[in-house]
């Protein structure tokens, strides 16, 4: 209790301020708040800088007073002594106050606009992160991108002048003060007047929360068929796709166009209606002003007075409605980037295990595709020790990818465990994990930076003898240094500047690179040419002599002269495990062969519990 008590404390003493020097690293990163709460966290690390901004907002409210003060002062006081030495005092005054009230609006909105960098400088990388990490919980579905979307509407919310309008409201009774201090014929119109304002404003959210959110979803829906339409360009012309993948779109763009248009109209329509009736307020205050003068209760300095006041004090509740859907929107980002945080909290950090040496161990493993409830692969199980070799092979739609991606750890089984040395994968971090593990998927992936970044895994400081050695260990260092900046060479966004098979032997050395324990190649030699395939059969056999294990799916039957051990997979089960020699002679029966030894494994074993 005394430490919990203290580590209180502690977090209440921390309190973080945000100044116009933004190059400093955030106070945020050294809490460690619970998931889903990040935002909330980095926002009340901000609340000196909140406050100075109320702060701010009170001394401008008090200042919006000039004006209406000024008047009052010209109508009662200047006018009827006709002082100009008075009226020019007065003016040099009003002249320096308003300035000052510029100057006081100005740091404001700068606070603003660094508090919201500060809320994204604090919660970027997790939701970096996480945007990295959802499709392995959910696959692809939906937009990737949205919650970088989310934070950066509300960095760009904080940032506008929306948040000072609802600094600005708590202010509206102090105005009405005021202006019942004039007469209370004028505090009660504009007291009215307040009363019709914000109800509209309470109206307006009622009406706008539902469509806001229809289009929310519409809008994620238009920029999944945008996203898949990019990804496959060339596959659209080739097969004159474009047009109907057009269509698709264009009908969830025109519901989303048809929700943000009902949010519009209902916004836009609420809004004209509280200007109008701002104005006609101003309007009343002057007519009831008039009616007052002539019955002699109020001088003709409280009809102006009156008359500014009331706008004054009315025109947060008019601005409220106007950024009314950017609040909203605001609002909804907020609330889904904290919902994903929550799902998707930070990877723990357990104990360093010793490098893994001996074994790897498939214990009856069930595997389905993120997202989804149907499972794909089950009831695997094999060992391998260091310096094995193992072949997966099978037919289309066997599991064979499925098995491979719970390997590494980038799909986590149902039921079941995959052990290196004994202990489960999620026994470490996915960043030391990542140590001991070189994985070439079935569709290469390469990203923008040099040939050498690509190949360290974008390593800070990597050793360049390590990049090189991994580059010759795939084979590729000869067709690296004939680029034109060699190991410096942009490769372009997604590698774009090689061909399918020079990507191909790039990921391969990024997956030697380290020299991993555990490397998994999917089908590495679909794109490879003799001289690659050669390379590809060298580098297993260096990882076999070194101690390490290399599990290999493979439809072209080459390769697999370099394996040890093969696994059969048959619609997501597994069908046949046994050495090399005694599974092809199960495959492709000759007299001369002895199938002794061979492990008969159940065509429909059960789900382990």
């Amino acid at each position: 209790m005394a430490a919990a008590a203290k580590a209180r404390r502690k977090r209440r003493g921390r309190v973080p301020s945000v100044s116009a020097e933004t190059g400093g690293q955030s106070p945020f990163r050294d809490i460690q708040p619970a998931p889903g709460s990040e935002l909330a966290c980095a926002l009340r690390s901000c609340r000196a800088a909140l406050a100075g901004v109320a702060v701010f907002s009170g001394v401008s409210n008090i200042l919006m007073l000039t004006g209406a003060m000024f008047m009052l002062e010209v109508y009662d006081r200047v006018l009827p002594s006709r002082s100009v030495p008075t009226l020019v005092g007065m003016a040099i005054l009003a002249g320096v106050l308003f300035v000052g009230q510029a100057v006081i609006d100005l740091v404001r909105g700068r606070i603003m606009t660094r508090i919201g960098t500060e809320l994204d400088d604090a919660v970027g990388g997790r939701v970096f992160s996480a945007v990295s990490r959802l499709p392995l919980f959910i696959g692809q579905q939906g937009d990737g991108l949205q919650p970088q979307r989310d934070l950066d509407n509300v960095r760009t919310f904080l940032s506008s002048p929306g948040p000072s309008t609802l600094f600005d409201l708590p202010w509206l009774p102090f105005y009405l003060v005021i202006i019942w201090s004039l007469h209370p014929t004028l505090g009660i119109t504009a007291t009215c007047g307040a009363i019709v304002l914000v109800t509209l404003t309470a109206t307006t959210e009622a009406f706008t929360r539902k469509p806001m959110g229809a289009a929310a979803l519409t809008a994620v829906r238009r920029n999944s068929f945008a996203e898949a339409s990019r990804r496959n360009a060339e596959v659209l012309a080739a097969m004159g796709m474009g047009k109907r993948l057009h269509d698709h779109w264009q009908e969830a763009s025109r519901e989303f166009l048809a929700q943000q248009q009902r949010v519009s109209d209902i916004v836009g329509g609420f809004g004209s209606f509280a200007r109008a009736l701002r104005l006609m307020l101003q309007s009343a205050m002057l007519g009831i002003g008039a009616w007052l003068v002539i019955q002699g209760e109020a001088t003709s300095g409280i009809i102006i007075a009156g008359s500014i006041l009331a706008g004054r004090a009315l025109a947060p509740v008019d601005l409220a409605i106007a950024n009314w859907r950017n609040f909203v929107g605001a609002r909804q980002s907020w609330r889904r980037l904290s919902n994903l945080l929550a799902r998707l909290p930070r990877d723990g950090q357990p104990m360093a295990l010793p490098v893994p040496r001996s074994n790897l161990t498939v214990d009856r493993i069930a595997i389905g595709a993120p997202g989804t409830q149907r499972i794909i692969v089950q009831n695997v199980e094999f060992r391998l020790d260091a310096g094995s070799v193992l072949g997966i092979v099978g037919p289309s739609g066997s599991g064979k990818s499925s098995l491979v991606r719970g390997l590494v750890g980038a799909w986590r089984p149902l039921a079941g465990r995959i052990k290196l040395d004994g202990a489960a994968l999620d026994q470490w971090s996915s960043e030391r994990l990542g140590r001991y593990i070189g994985y070439l998927p079935q569709d290469v992936e390469l990203f923008a930076g040099t040939v050498a970044a690509n190949i360290a895994r974008f390593e800070p400081d990597a050793d360049a003898e390590a990049v090189v050695a991994a580059a010759c260990a795939a084979g590729v260092h000869d067709l690296i240094v004939g680029l034109p900046n060699g190991y410096d060479t942009q490769i372009g966004e997604g590698g774009t500047a090689l061909s399918a098979g020079q990507r191909q032997r790039v990921a391969l050395a990024r997956a030697l690179y380290g020299d991993p324990f555990l490397v998994v190649l999917d089908e590495p030699n679909s794109n490879l040419d003799t001289d690659g395939e050669m390379a590809l059969a060298e580098a297993i056999l260096a990882i076999k002599a070194r101690g390490g294990i290399v599990a290999i799916v493979a439809h072209r039957p080459n390769i697999l002269t370099t394996v040890d051990f093969m696994l059969m997979m048959k619609e997501g089960q597994m069908h046949m495990f046994g050495t090399r020699d005694r599974v092809l002679s199960k495959l492709f029966p000759m007299p001369q062969v002895n199938a002794e030894g061979l492990q008969p494994v159940s065509s429909s074993p059960q789900l382990p519990n």
